[in-house]
């Protein structure tokens, strides 16, 4: 699966749950790791594992497992490594601390 498909369908699958707020950032230039970093939010720890589990469960079926989770069992920040995606799916006050959105915005634009 090509990182253009697994980025729509990663898209797809958190709209379906309801995600909010949901940034796409193309770090192609920037990272060595990853081509995109999808960053959304939950409204609680159940619905921010809901989304992550539903996208892990979806990018199996698509032949297309995870290379890593974590903070799964906490539940503020959940990161799905889908290799050339990856997703962050935070409640509200670990996203507004963090603030990866500057970040990865800040450090693309120094690269163009």
């Amino acid at each position: 699966m090509l990182n253009k498909e697994i980025l729509n369908a990663v898209l797809e699958n958190i709209d379906s749950l309801k995600a909010r707020d949901v940034q796409t950032i193309n770090v192609s230039k920037t990272s060595s790791i990853t081509d995109y970093m999808v960053i959304c939010s939950g409204n609680s720890k159940k619905h921010v594992q809901s989304i992550a589990d539903h996208a892990l469960t979806e990018a199996k079926h698509s032949d297309n497992p995870p290379i890593g989770i974590e903070g799964f069992t906490e539940g503020e920040w959940v990161l799905v490594d889908l290799g050339g995606v990856v997703l962050h799916v935070m409640q509200d006050a670990t996203r507004d601390f963090y603030q990866l959105e500057k970040l990865w915005q800040a450090s693309s634009s120094n690269d163009e």
